[in-house]
């Protein structure tokens, strides 16, 4: 049975994420600037009263949630707006079976669902999705007891626990699904759960050797592996994490030099006899003749420091296609029209359509697995179920200028109203009756 289980662990397409460094790039406190190990703290010897002693002077640490940022906003712009579920039902039985489809996506709050998944792929290089029903005891108006069927998803991510195996065969097909795991409560003991489109298989770890669970395989009504899964070529930030860690060391060493030099110092040459007080105007300090004092300026002042810097971030956001929205960032772009906003956010716009690529056919296969279920449970829409098509279509978050929108539609329509007195008092939220405004 090993060399089974062992057989279905060799058909990723891809390795095994790199956790470590994907969870070093997340976590703020395993970055390498607050490593007092890397960044050493300063030991700084000093003289009192002819004793020479040895503090310790902390040195600045600063770290920055830049991979947290770069994430979130991609999966927002990928999800913020609902995804759209294009259908045209040519009779009763495929609207019933659209209805159906409906109601599962929203009692599963697949809009929160679409930016978890979403969020695992881009922080952990990949994430799946089990659907499986439950049943549901009712109790009949005529007395009987029903079962009913309601169908649930749980997450599937090594974030959580879990190695996946998907196994594809020599088109691309996937033709298995597997997942090694630790039950809640059983700590020490590892479980192998494999879906085919036929069977659901689970062994259990017992002395190294897997041996199957007692009543699997079971079969698989649906026909189809209730698994949908997606992945990418490593965590999102792979490409810009040594950039952040360049950043976060300049911003360190910059806070350390600003600690020493920030504050104005006076170098004193010769004897000072008397000093004037901390406030004083007018104030006169005496020293002999060939005393001096002056201000220590900074003459080289680090402009290429700062350079660096915005280097930096330019990069860190070019390359991750993440628009900077920050306030001066906005303020630049001056009147945010219709095209301004476009041009602000068309990085984020193109790098969804990249996203597309794994997420269009996941949600794809998604309906596929409902339609399946809707199938089994109910079994006079089996027809309908195989010929509904449904698309689902994914829409970037975008700002909409409603005057601009407003003015394309009037001219679409000739300048006529678009929408009627009273609706348009009704939406301006003002009156309190709206029908009885219009007859002012």
């Amino acid at each position: 049975m090993n060399d089974f289980v062992a057989q279905l662990k060799s058909g990723r397409s891809l390795p095994l994420p790199d956790l470590d460094s994907a969870r070093k790039a997340l976590d703020l406190k395993a970055h390498k600037v607050l490593n007092p190990a890397i960044r050493r703290d300063k030991h700084v010897s000093e003289q009192i009263d002819g004793v020479t002693t040895t503090r310790i002077e902390p040195v600045a640490r600063i770290a920055l949630p830049l991979q947290e940022l770069i994430i979130g906003r991609a999966v927002a712009f990928l999800f913020g707006n609902p995804v759209a579920y294009l259908a045209n039902p040519k009779d009763p039985q495929e609207q019933q079976v659209f209805k159906h489809l409906k109601h599962i996506l929203l009692q599963a709050k697949t809009d929160s669902l679409n930016r978890r998944i979403a969020r695992n792929v881009m922080s952990y290089g990949e994430c799946a999705e089990l659907w499986y029903p439950v049943p549901l005891n009712r109790h009949s108006s005529r007395g009987e007891n029903t079962t009913l069927f309601t169908l649930k998803c749980t997450l599937l991510s090594p974030t959580l626990g879990d190695t996946l195996y998907p196994y594809y065969n020599e088109v691309g097909d996937m033709v298995a699904f597997s997942r090694e795991y630790k039950r809640v409560g059983a700590p020490d003991t590892y479980y192998f759960e494999t879906y085919t489109a036929h069977l659901h298989y689970l062994f259990k770890q017992v002395n190294g050797q897997y041996i199957p669970v007692e009543g699997y395989p079971k079969a698989n009504p649906i026909g189809k592996i209730p698994v949908i899964y997606a992945c990418q070529e490593g965590h999102e930030t792979k490409g810009v994490d040594g950039l952040i860690e360049r950043l976060e060391h300049l911003l360190s060493n910059f806070a350390d030099t600003n600690d020493y030099h920030a504050s104005p110092k006076i170098f004193v040459k010769g004897t000072i006899h008397g000093w004037s007080q901390k406030g004083e105007s007018g104030a006169v300090i005496e020293g002999d003749k060939e005393s001096s004092m002056e201000y220590v300026s900074w003459h080289n002042a680090p402009e290429s420091v700062s350079l660096e810097i915005d280097t930096l971030l330019r990069l860190i956001y070019t390359l991750t296609q993440t628009p900077d929205i920050s306030f001066e960032s906005v303020r630049r772009v001056g009147g945010i029209s219709g095209v301004a906003l476009k041009l602000l956010f068309m990085d984020a716009h193109l790098k969804v359509q990249y996203k597309r690529e794994i997420f269009d056919e996941y949600l794809a296969r998604r309906i596929n697995v409902l339609k399946a279920y809707i199938a089994q449970l109910h079994l006079p829409l089996k027809d309908a179920c195989d010929s509904l098509e449904v698309q689902p279509e994914i829409t970037p978050y975008s700002l909409n200028s409603e005057d601009e929108q407003l003015d394309y539609w009037l001219k679409a329509c000739g300048g006529k109203p678009l929408i009627s007195h009273q609706e348009a008092i009704a939406r301006a939220g003002i009156a309190q009756e709206p029908l009885e405004a219009t007859r002012l």
